[in-house]
């Protein structure tokens, strides 16, 4: 009989280093499988993992390999993941299919935390969350990452939501879910690829040492995420004004193409990708890397803390 999709299945590094209350960061795969070209996502694959053991933590990259969730993966799973141009995206309302079908696939925020809280582990980091979509009015065109964050207990480090969704919309649906939102080092929110959204926050933290404290109360206070929002230096964004001119191309492209839905995601970060002559995956590589490494030192002192 498999696994649950809450049972996942641990690398003997990653059990080890839970069992002895060792920092462990959780990775999701859908940046591999569907964020990154090939075969630049198997070398960034190791890179992030090496930007966690920087940080001070051990990097469980998660997967659904043959319908069981993996929390660590040995090179030759990461290699698959990065291979396999089929690879299902996998939220959490798929978990359940994949299991029972033996299906395999890439997680995404939404399924990684939720497989990352089941498996213990207490930091999360990644490279931008889904959010409400523009027009959500008319579509309800909301990522399932926000309600999931509200359900689950750990903190996820990313750089913001991705610019190309209605950031002010996205930040008040986190208020409404009750999910704590701090900056690092910062109250203005990343806006992905660029260091400023605009929107501000009303909360930052100075230090990983502060992060995880927040964390730490937030899992004694009730159920629900700490996001530490972790924006980009200004010398490492995409040129602002590139970006503006970027973004508003490819979202009329989307709207001319009549792409709808989770279709729009992909084919707005491709277009930009092309019209930015790959400065948009060098920013994303970057940011994502930074996210790693500031996850790990937050594991760290949780671990402390414990």
């Amino acid at each position: 009989m498999q696994p649950s999709p809450l049972a996942p299945v641990l690398s003997p590094e990653v059990a080890d280093a839970l069992n002895a209350g060792r920092p462990v960061v959780a990775l999701e795969s859908t940046l591999l499988a569907h964020g990154l070209p090939r075969p630049d996502n198997r070398t960034a694959a190791d890179d992030v993992e090496a930007a966690v053991r920087a940080g001070g933590a051990v990097p469980a990259t998660i997967a659904v390999l043959d319908g069981v969730p993996h929390v660590g993966l040995t090179a030759a799973e990461v290699d698959r993941v990065c291979a396999d141009e089929g690879l299902a995206k996998l939220g959490v309302r798929d978990l359940p299919v994949a299991a029972a079908l033996g299906l395999s696939g890439a997680t995404t925020v939404s399924s990684t935390a939720l497989l990352a809280e089941a498996a213990g582990i207490a930091v999360f980091a990644t490279g931008g969350l889904g959010g409400v979509h523009r027009h959500a009015n008319d579509t309800f065109d909301e990522s399932a990452d926000l309600t999931a964050l509200s359900r689950t207990s750990l903190a996820v480090v990313c750089a913001g939501v991705k610019s190309i969704l209605d950031v002010p919309a996205t930040l008040e649906r986190l208020e409404s879910l009750s999910v704590t939102v701090v900056g690092f080092g910062t109250t203005t929110f990343p806006g992905f690829y660029v260091a400023d959204s605009g929107a501000t926050l009303d909360w930052a933290v100075d230090s990983p040492e502060q992060a995880a404290a927040v964390l730490a109360a937030r899992t004694r206070t009730a159920p629900g995420a700490v996001v530490v929002a972790n924006p980009l230096p200004a010398d490492e964004q995409l040129d602002p004004v590139l970006h503006d001119r970027v973004i508003a191309d490819a979202l009329a492209a989307a709207e001319a193409a009549g792409v709808r839905g989770k279709a729009v995601t992909p084919f707005v970060l491709d277009h930009l990708h092309r019209a930015s002559e790959g400065a948009t995956l060098a920013v994303n590589v970057r940011l994502v890397l930074r996210n790693a490494e500031l996850a790990g030192r937050i594991a760290a002192a949780h671990a402390a803390l414990r």
